[in-house]
């Protein structure tokens, strides 16, 4: 599938895509969430999936993706958009069968997510594929191609996770959160697109101060600020956050904001690593973004 890895995921069309978020993990995925849907002129909006997550702000994976679905289901009133079909997603990460042996066999996690990406999927073709924008664990994404392999035929994975590939190490949320349903996408052969959190994502850094300047004082804009703002509560004043996100949004809608350059698709090991292979099936993986490009487009269009 290496003729399919094209600069820009969207190869000039208006895309179909479905965005498969993380929602309530911290901040980004609503900045994200609510740029993708505000760029109906670009991109063609399907389906929201909640994806799973484990940390402080969840009890459980099954916990973080149903506190995703109802910040979705809040970002959709929001944006005026109430009847978005939205789908919950795994309740847990990839099971993992003979986990420890040389070949471990993983498993999908049944969910709506998954069965509506199998659905979606099966419209598209070869030449004009669905686009799955992912900003979270790949658990979703993993499952539904576990569960209809064929799928790949018809789809492309833009992934926000992991970080530049010859980083010191891949120890990233998205990434380690579910690494095996990371193998699954890697060795699948869909065409994929990575844009990477430490080297490449990271330099989408802002404050409040600017955001608050730059947004309006419509209720979106408001709760997207409040949320960034409740983020560094007690933090010192001046404090800075990456908003990591919207650069796999951005790849879509300002393709000209995101330079990437052709990989062979890594081997992921057990611990999250990459291992290098140049016999593997090619990938790209972004490598420079345009950080005032990207602001200037998404606050523009939140602000209306």
């Amino acid at each position: 599938m290496s003729d399919l890895i094209r600069e820009n995921p969207g190869a000039g069309t208006r895309p179909r895509v479905v965005l498969d978020t993380d929602t309530f993990n911290e901040i980004d995925d609503q900045f994200a969430l609510a740029y993708l849907l505000r760029a109906t002129d670009q991109i063609e909006t399907e389906a929201i999936y909640a994806a799973p997550f484990f940390n402080s702000r969840s009890a459980s994976p099954g916990d973080g993706m149903e506190k995703s679905y109802n910040e979705i289901g809040r970002l959709l009133s929001l944006l005026g958009l109430p009847d978005l079909p939205s789908f919950r997603g795994s309740d847990r990460f990839l099971n993992v069968v003979g986990s420890g042996r040389a070949n471990p066999q993983p498993s999908p996690v049944q969910s709506d997510a998954a069965r509506d990406l199998i659905s979606q999927s099966r419209t598209a073709t070869h030449s004009d594929r669905l686009i799955v924008i992912a900003i979270g664990a790949l658990t979703n994404t993993a499952s539904a191609i576990l569960a209809e392999p064929e799928i790949v035929e018809r789809m492309s994975v833009v992934w926000l996770g992991g970080h530049y590939p010859f980083w010191p190490h891949q120890n990233e949320f998205n990434l380690t959160g579910d690494i095996a349903a990371t193998r699954v996408v890697f060795n699948s052969g869909v065409p994929l697109y990575v844009v990477p959190c430490m080297g490449v994502a990271s330099h989408l850094l802002t404050t409040p101060d600017e955001l608050g300047s730059r947004l309006g004082g419509d209720g979106l804009s408001q709760f997207l600020l409040s949320r960034f703002v409740e983020y560094g509560s007690g933090k010192d004043p001046g404090w800075s956050k990456v908003i990591w996100d919207i650069a796999a949004v951005a790849w879509l809608v300002i393709p000209d904001a995101v330079k990437s350059f052709p990989l062979a698709t890594p081997r992921v090991a057990g611990d999250g690593g990459y291992i290098h292979d140049p016999r593997r099936h090619q990938c790209r993986f972004a490598y420079e973004l345009d950080r005032d490009a990207i602001f200037s487009d998404m606050c523009a269009r939140l602000r209306v």
